[in-house]
């Protein structure tokens, strides 16, 4: 039975990762960090949780002896570091804290595996944010594309990313790069700006709220669902030798024809509904996110197979279950 250790587990992609993983026949071990509302920490596990492969234990990227005391424990085949500070917006807000958690809590997890555990295999959550507004003359970025990151997060895993393969080339541990694009699903945080514009423009339809706040409608993403992305992560990790990989669908949307789409589905007035706001509005903006998936395709068999049209409406269908079912809501 092969093991697998995901930092991050209780968050979107590690919830899926584990589901993945399981029905593959793993044995799963997952890091939390703990807070005090420990019944919130495993939500998105609940498909799995008891599972007699899965095992869960507390540590924390800000505490390498804790790493190792789980890395110890599991003697993992494959490592998924996930965790991070992920929201771009608040790391203008925390900029100290991302760079800890999103930037030097991956050095910290590489020093404890390659003391520990160095034949494991890791894979890293590198992220789009990476390239900023340097975008090639096609429009779209790639592994080669120059990174220029605009925001304090981007700039934490552009370091995860360079420690990542300086690692790999000074030590010869297998550790991959997944550049992953902007990826959804009904686990996205509600502060993420397409779960946001799903769950409001239900609460809106339901006449629990009148207006759905925003910041820049203006900027376009390329949005493809987290299932998708978490298969592409291990299969990252089931190439022969270590490599960095771009994941993402090759069609961008801006988040005005995000929200057109869903409100439109809902058959709600946008112009009615929908207000811009200072707050959410980047000090530094990212204008355009648009991924060529061409290495993955070619390399390891990978493409995406849920379109944004059927990821939103699953989105949409959740907040409508979420607030009709009492059980849910």
């Amino acid at each position: 039975m092969k093991k697998a250790l995901i930092t991050g587990i209780n968050g979107q992609d590690g919830s899926y990762l584990a589901e993945f993983l399981l029905e593959k026949g793993y044995q799963v071990w997952g890091i939390l960090k703990r807070n005090s509302v420990s019944e919130n920490q495993t939500y998105r596990l609940n498909a799995v949780y008891g599972h007699p492969e899965l095992k869960l234990e507390y540590a924390d990227l800000l505490d390498t002896g804790s790493m190792i005391r789980v890395l110890q424990m599991a003697e993992p085949d494959e490592i998924y570091n996930l965790a991070a500070q992920s929201h771009v917006r608040i790391s203008f807000d925390q900029p100290i804290y991302t760079a800890e958690i999103t930037g030097l809590g991956t050095l910290r997890l590489l020093e404890a595996v390659r003391l520990t555990c160095p034949h494991a295999r890791i894979y890293q959550a590198s992220s789009s944010e990476m390239f900023g507004n340097s975008i090639d003359p096609d429009g779209y970025q790639r592994e080669t594309t120059p990174l220029n990151p605009v925001s304090p997060y981007g700039c934490a895993k552009v370091f995860s990313y360079h420690i990542c393969r300086n690692y790999r080339n000074a030590y010869g541990m297998f550790i991959s790069n997944g550049i992953l694009f902007n990826h959804e699903s009904p686990r996205r945080g509600s502060n993420f700006v397409t779960n946001k514009v799903a769950k409001e423009a239900v609460r809106i339809k339901l006449g629990l709220a009148s207006k759905l706040s925003l910041g820049n409608l203006k900027a376009s993403r390329d949005w493809g669902h987290a299932r998708d992305y978490v298969r592409a992560m291990w299969m990252i990790l089931q190439h022969h030798t270590p490599d960095d990989f771009v994941c993402a669908t090759g069609i961008s949307h801006t988040v005005e024809q995000l929200v057109d789409y869903v409100f439109g589905r809902l058959g709600l007035d946008v112009h009615e509904c929908v207000v811009t706001d200072e707050r959410y509005m980047r000090p530094e903006e990212l204008h355009d996110l648009k991924g060529d998936y061409s290495k993955a395709k070619e390399i390891l068999g990978w493409e995406p197979t849920i379109c944004f049209e059927d990821m939103m409406d699953e989105m949409v269908d959740y907040w409508f279950d979420y607030y009709q079912n009492p059980k849910l809501g």
